[in-house]
């Protein structure tokens, strides 16, 4: 049961450290459980006020060196590219200190959007992001649209924009779609394919039982 009283920055899945860093989102995806749920394998994912990055390295100290963690992944409840710097400060702190892990960033890719005027890509690879996992849950503009519900007109075109640079940045990336009936999931497939990419069908969580 997820404890109301405590809000996680750091968390746990598996041999994977997560970083819960905010909670807004430029998407309302209808289908996102974090509009029903209050977190996930226990662990309290609505945060009470946005953690500075010193809070987060504080709390990623304390567990970070308990196990082998295969990575750490800058994804809670929320868009991490919405506080880029606060990525690229604790980034830089893990790769200075732990530079055997790898990075990761789960993204809805509009952090090019998020944070105009910026490099974003190139930004992100420098402070040490190793992978980025984009998802694109939609197999057109107009499915995405209508799914994700972007709080940017051009929402589609410019995600496919990031993981192109991506790409070209020599991320290790990913693209995701979950598994719902409004998506072509072979259509999606097909995209990642034609830009060089990786692809992972990431299945439906209902909301309800």
């Amino acid at each position: 049961m997820v404890n109301s009283n405590y809000s996680n920055i750091v968390y746990w899945l598996g041999d994977s450290l997560y970083l819960n860093i905010t909670n807004r989102c430029s998407n309302r995806c209808y289908f996102c459980f974090r509009h029903y749920w209050n977190g996930i394998a226990g662990f309290n994912l609505k945060l009470r006020e946005e953690p500075d990055p010193k809070r987060v390295i504080e709390d990623l100290k304390k567990h970070i060196s308990r196990r082998r963690w295969v990575e750490v992944v800058f994804c809670g409840f929320g868009e991490p590219t919405v506080r880029l710097d606060c990525i690229l400060e604790v980034a830089r702190w893990i790769k200075r200190h732990y530079p055997g892990i790898r990075i990761r960033l789960d993204t809805n890719g509009h952090g090019l959007l998020l944070n105009p005027g910026r490099d974003v890509v190139r930004e992100l690879k420098d402070a040490g992001v190793d992978a980025v996992s984009v998802s694109l849950n939609g197999h057109d503009e107009e499915t995405y649209n209508k799914v994700c519900r972007p709080d940017f007109k051009d929402a589609y075109k410019s995600i496919l924009e990031f993981i192109k640079r991506a790409k070209n940045e020599s991320l290790d990336v990913e693209v995701t779609a979950v598994r719902i009936p409004e998506i072509d999931i072979l259509k999606v497939h097909d995209l990642a394919a034609n830009l060089g990419v990786k692809f992972r069908v990431r299945e439906f969580i209902p909301c309800f039982y």
